[in-house]
């Protein structure tokens, strides 16, 4: 008999009081999340709480029980609201979590008080708040007696603040120095997410250091995550470790595992239902069919993503596929239709503010386009574009980079996904009126 099973058989017996369903509610509840089933957790919660913006029900409770009502409806907003784009959503559950906080602090319940705190770092990391979050977080570990599960959890958050700020030396130290910890924790969910986050930052470091070896380590970590979300029945974390493994075997060219990585990973989004993220499998996908060669293939799996991303509204995701989509039309000599595409992710990529996706947007265009704007190309071909437009891109993109890198061309071909010689070329060769926007180069001192 599972856990949910007895709970559930528990919530059968007529003579419990007011608190003791209210809490075997909670245990149900929570019993879903770590699972991943957000909606059926909320309908665990019966009449104490039934759906984002209604306050929960704490009449008669028990001030304990009343925090634990307030705690897991302020968790399910949180991650209903972020699953659903719900406007408002992490305000809403950041007032449940600060009550249910306050309740905890004012009964000196400090393991609940450092659990509140955690699940409220959360809702600030996804407004974009990281000092808030990493703050908060450090006051739920400073808190007495915090250990187990509630201090991995909070440890783990913090290195993820670290990662998203791109700080990767410091959230890797975190999560190798606490490794002892997350070991003997219990919790499937939670021992998967350790891995994935470290799988995350070593594919990171993999980037930003060009070593081969942290991508092996990535494999071996999300192989780790693969299991432990599979112990969890966590379909939909399964699922995105699996994309992130067919993922990094298409980067190392091992084209058979990454197909059968991501066979994995559309079966489980197929039977969530969960088109946004089925539509960035597909775009994976494509890349791998573009890189094997299949470029008939790769179009119409990233047309197919591209028409799913649209719909979502996810501009950045957008622009991915829409690159992909690009690039394949243009191999294929589907010259007007690739430009197209193309400016067409330039604009999504501006839109979600990624200046580093526009970058390659253009980049890419240059080069799979530049030869057919030539008079020896087929710009006949290309209706409405030529070399002009490309270049109007180029120029703008690259003059936007050197602002944001207050002129270093180092710094402003990082962001671009480039080299520095490859900016430093464009400028001299093609916008020289961007000399004055870049800084001048150093002399360096004549040997004497």
């Amino acid at each position: 008999m599972t856990l949910l099973t007895s709970l559930s058989h528990q919530l059968e017996n007529k003579h419990l009081s007011l608190s003791q369903r209210a809490r075997l509610r909670c245990q149900c509840a929570r019993e879903y999340e770590d699972r991943g089933e957000y909606e059926e957790a909320r309908e665990a919660m019966g009449e104490l709480w039934q759906r984002i913006g209604k306050r929960p029900k704490l009449e008669g409770l028990e001030p304990e029980i009343a925090g634990e009502v307030l705690l897991r409806a302020g968790v399910l907003t949180s991650w209903i609201g972020s699953k659903n784009q719900v406007t408002d959503a992490q305000e809403s559950a950041k007032n449940l979590l600060s009550e249910s906080l306050a309740l905890f602090e004012s009964l000196s319940l400090s393991l609940k008080v450092a659990e509140a705190q955690t699940e409220l770092a959360l809702c600030y990391w996804r407004t974009g708040e990281h000092n808030e979050a990493r703050d908060v977080l450090k006051e739920a570990l400073s808190q007495h007696g915090i250990e187990g599960e509630i201090k991995a959890k909070a440890l783990l958050r913090i290195a993820i603040v670290k990662r998203e700020e791109t700080y990767y030396q410091d959230s890797l130290r975190i999560l190798i120095d606490n490794a002892s910890l997350f070991e003997t924790v219990t919790n499937h969910a939670l021992k998967g997410s350790y891995h994935v986050t470290l799988g995350n930052v070593l594919e990171n470091l993999s980037e930003a250091q060009r070593l081969h070896d942290y991508i092996d380590r990535a494999l071996i970590e999300y192989t780790a995550a693969s299991y432990h979300f599979e112990q969890a029945k966590h379909r939909c974390y399964r699922a995105n470790v699996e994309n992130n493994i067919g993922f990094l075997y298409f980067k190392i060219r091992n084209y058979k595992d990454a197909h059968e990585h991501l066979d994995r990973a559309r079966r489980l989004m197929v039977s969530l239902k969960a088109h946004d993220t089925i539509a960035q499998v597909d775009e994976t996908r494509a890349r791998v069919f573009l890189a094997e060669g299949r470029n008939a293939e790769a179009e119409k799996t990233a047309r197919a993503s591209v028409v799913a991303l649209e719909q979502g509204g996810q501009q950045g995701l957008l622009a991915e596929a829409l690159i992909t989509h690009g690039t394949a039309l243009a191999r294929l000599g589907y010259f007007s239709q690739s430009y197209a595409t193309l400016q067409h992710a330039i604009e999504a990529a501006r839109a979600s503010g990624s200046l580093n996706r526009a970058g390659d947007a253009a980049l890419i265009l240059i080069d799979e386009l530049g030869e057919q704007l030539t008079p020896r190309g087929v710009a006949s071909k290309l209706t409405g574009c030529s070399i002009k437009d490309i270049r109007r891109y180029e120029h703008d993109l690259i003059k936007d980079a050197l602002i944001k890198a207050d002129g270093h061309i180092t710094h402003a071909a990082r962001l671009l996904g480039t080299s520095y010689q490859r900016v430093s070329y464009i400028i001299e060769n093609r916008h020289r009126d961007l000399l004055k926007v870049r800084k001048p180069k150093k002399e360096r001192p004549k040997q004497k």
